[in-house]
């Protein structure tokens, strides 16, 4: 049986970003393992928990709340991608290919929380 957030494109999008951002911390210099290195780590985490646990929620504006998190989490690591890139720990080139997955990901977010609204009216 699959839960209802398992199906959803975002949240594997989401997981495939956590992926991503996993494997560039630990290309982050040593510095930065308690700074940008976690609170990137944690932003980027929180967009799938927080996908699938509005999915969870009862009611569709419950839903879009956990939805808006998700979002904001992910402007979170574009912060702190911005910020890696103008401290030259990612390449420009890196920076606008996950600029571009997260685009793809804030489209499919706001997409699934007008959705949720919509079931309110």
């Amino acid at each position: 049986m699959l839960f209802s957030f398992e199906k959803l494109e975002v949240w594997h999008e989401a997981r495939k970003f956590y992926k991503i951002i996993h494997s560039i911390i630990s290309d982050l210099p040593n510095q930065e393992r308690y700074v940008i290195c976690t609170q990137l780590q944690r932003a980027a985490l929180s967009i799938s928990a927080n996908i699938a646990e509005g999915t969870s929620r009862k009611t569709g504006k419950d839903q879009a709340h956990f939805i808006c998190i998700a979002f904001s989490s992910l402007m979170e690591c574009l912060n702190y991608l911005i910020l890696a890139e103008d401290l030259k720990y990612i390449s420009s080139e890196r920076y606008k290919e996950l600029r571009q997955i997260m685009e793809k990901i804030s489209n499919q977010l706001n997409a699934l929380r007008n959705f949720q609204l919509n079931k309110l009216s």
